[in-house]
Order: C-alpha cells, then structure tokens, then sequence
C-alpha cells in the first residue's frame, strides 16, 4: 500500500475528504499577486466651521500603490502559508493650511509627509475548510468593516480564525492588538468614536470579536449574528438580515440590522448606552435600482465604533455618519449601470439623506442632510483598458457640527503580476 492511498484512508477515517487538502494547489503554484496603482485628489471645505479646529479647508493630491500576495498552501492536510501587503504613498501636493484630508501622514511641524510605507506579512495555516491567520489583517465585518476609503486601505495585527465546514455557514472569531491606520505606516493602539467623535483620551490594545453568517435560500437570503469588544471601552452586539427576492422583471431586496452596544471593562469612556437599527430596502429592474433607508439611534450615547472605519449601518456615507445621539435619519437613492443602454463600466449613484431629533447636548435639536453625486466609469478595453475612474461630490449641512462641500477624483488601475 503506497503512501497517498494510506492518506486517503487516514483522511476518510478523520472525516477530513482530501479534496479539500490545503496544499492540492501548493504553496507557489496556488499563489497569485496584483499591484494597485491610486491616484486620489480629496478637497473638503467646511463653509461653517464647528469645533476647536478652525481649519476652513482639507485638500491634498497623492499618489498609492498597494501590493497584495497571497500564496498557495503546502501540500498535505494541513497546508501553510505566506500573506504580504505592501502599501506606498507619496505626496502629489499640500500644505500646511490644508492637511487632514485622510491621505497624508501629518508630521509635528503640521506639514504632510512626502511619502509613508508600510509592509506587513500574515501567516496562515488552513485545515480542511478552516483557516488561521497571524499578522496583517483586514478584517471586513458588521462589528469592525473594512474601510479603504482613502488613499489606501488600514490594517490590523493580531489573528484570525474561519470556518465554513457546513455548506453556507461562515464562522469568524479573532483578536486584534493594535492598528495601521489608513494615513499612517506604524502600529497604533485603537481608540473610539461616538457618532462622528474620535475619543481619544482613551486607547485599548484589544480588539476581540466573534460572529457567523449563514446563506440559505439558494443564497438569496443570509443572517448574521456577530459581538465585538474594544477592551475596556465598549462591547457590541449586531443581528442582521439580508434577503433578494425575484417578482418578475424586479429583483427586490431588504437589508436589515440591529446592533446593542454599551461600556466594557474599566468603562475608559464612561457609560455607553446605544441601540442602532437600520433597514434598506432596494428594488432593481435593468439598470435602475431603487432604494429607500431608515435609521434610528437609541438610547443616551452615539454609535460606537473603532475610529476611522465606516460601519455598515444603512444611512452611513463617508461624509456624514447620521449616527450621533437619538438621530433619526431617512435615504433615498438611486443607482443607474448604463451596461443597459450598452455602455458597460459606466455607473452613477445620487443619494439624499436627511436626519434629525439629534439630542446635541446643547439645548437644541441637531438636523443634518446631506445629497452625494458619483460617477465610476471602468475603461472597457484598449491602451487604458481596466483603469477606473471615480467622481463624488457631496453637499452636507448641519445645525450642530461643520457643513461640508466635497470633491473626490481617484483613478486606480490594478496589474496582476501572478
């Protein structure tokens, strides 16, 4: 009897079918590597400036490249593995009058670092179908989303472990111990924002959470369930539901979530006391998709969540987050792909929300609204094939914090090198 056909047995007494052996597609030949090149102009004037910053403009130009490889696994059943991220910014144009875009570091005599760097490996074991990660991560989920909103993406370090053993289930759990952010090269320990507040008089060295998603319905229909904890400073719990139903030429949708979030630990923020729900509901018939959102804050403080990450709530946008202390906030939207008309790679989004019953602490109701225009257009083919370019404008106001005018104009082309 010749060594694989043993294995064969082993693995079929252990439950494990070689099929899924991690290293069938070995360590170089399962690997692959692509480099993004960015290119982001970000200008954002606040025309009615509120808060101790009295900065009247954030504008800057840079330049990223982001270089990812993900190797194969070792043969066996129990396969090993190598990750890297590579990211690089360089400074296009800035001033002292005009950083904190998000794009740039900004050094201690306020200027923008002419460029930062940063290199992070992940080393990963993968049994069957359950995977550990060490090193860089990105995680993307309900209580901590991946946010590559800017110049280029943030990162954490600590480890990961997922499992999808049975047929539509995911399960994740991890513990993170600190942050790159997404303008910084460096490890940083996390702190907090409340709404749009960064706090951070107070940092954890721990981010720890646990969660699942399961798709079932022909995968039209998925629930979550999912906890995560910055140490010491708050804990969150979040339900959701996400389902897509055919109804002749339409394709409905409903994406629905619950999250409870409140103080942990040695309660470094003090008492958090928020109740967060969303709905978004879509309808889709060719190239037009329609949607409508609500969103309601409960409770006496704003949303918690990590600082510089967006959130899967349903009215949140990368300008306003309507999230602050009892806000209620209402989305229209509308999406056209002019794929339909036959020009593939064009696409526009136009959005209005509008929020209100803000509790501002101050005596009065906060409102806030906020309309956003974008414009994505990927280059079919030819010399400039596969380069995506991407226009947002955005107009906010406020009663309580800075109204904001915004501009956005990347351009990204991505090559893959494996």
């Amino acid at each position: 009897m010749n060594q694989r056909t043993t294995q064969r047995i082993w693995f079929s007494l252990i439950g494990v079918p070689l099929a899924a052996s991690a290293g069938e597609g070995g360590f170089i030949e399962g690997s692959s590597a692509t480099l993004q090149a960015r290119n982001y102009y970000f200008s954002r004037d606040f025309s009615d400036i509120v808060g101790a910053n009295k900065q009247s403009k954030a504008e800057e130009w840079a330049q990223g490249f982001i270089l990812t490889f993900k190797s194969g696994y070792t043969p066996g059943p129990l396969g090993f593995g190598l990750d890297a991220l590579g990211t690089l910014g360089l400074k296009l144009d800035s001033s002292p009058d005009r950083v904190n875009t998000g794009l740039l570091p900004v050094k201690d005599d306020g200027r923008a670092a002419d460029d930062y760097s940063r290199l992070g490996l992940t080393f990963k074991a993968k049994l069957s179908n359950t995977e550990l990660k060490v090193g860089e991560l990105q995680p993307n989920l309900p209580v901590l989303a991946f946010s590559d909103i800017r110049l280029l993406p943030p990162s954490y370090q600590g480890l990961n472990i997922s499992s999808s053993e049975i047929s539509g289930l995911t399960l994740q759990a991890g513990h993170l111990t600190g942050t790159s952010l997404r303008n910084e090269a460096g490890d940083e320990k996390m702190v907090a924002m409340l709404g749009h507040v960064p706090q951070r008089q107070a940092e954890s060295d721990a981010f720890n959470y646990v969660g699942g998603d399961y798709a079932f319905n022909d995968k039209r229909t998925s629930v979550s369930v999912w906890h995560g904890q910055l140490k010491d400073i708050y804990a969150q719990d979040f339900i959701g539901l996400k389902h897509s139903q055919p109804v002749g030429d339409w394709v409905l949708g409903a994406n629905l979530g619950y999250y409870d979030a409140r103080e942990d630990g040695s309660q470094l923020l003090g008492k958090i006391d928020n109740r967060a729900f969303f709905s978004l509901l879509s309808a889709r018939r060719g190239g037009h998709t329609f949607y409508a959102g609500y969103q309601g804050m409960y409770g006496d403080s704003a949303f918690p969540r990590v600082f510089a990450n967006i959130t899967p709530l349903g009215n949140e946008v990368p300008t306003y987050e309507f999230a602050y202390t009892d806000e209620r906030s209402w989305q229209a939207r509308y999406d056209y792909d002019f794929a339909a008309l036959g020009l593939p790679g064009l696409t526009t989004t136009v959005r209005y929300i509008s929020g209100n019953n803000v509790d501002t602490g101050a005596g009065f109701e906060g409102k806030d609204r906020e309309r956003d225009l974008d414009v994505g257009y990927v280059v079919q083919s030819g010399l400039l094939g596969g380069l995506g370019i991407r226009v947002r404008n955005v107009m906010a106001r406020s009663n309580y914090r800075s109204d904001i005018d915004e501009n956005r104009l990347i351009l990204s082309y991505t090559w893959k090198l494996l």
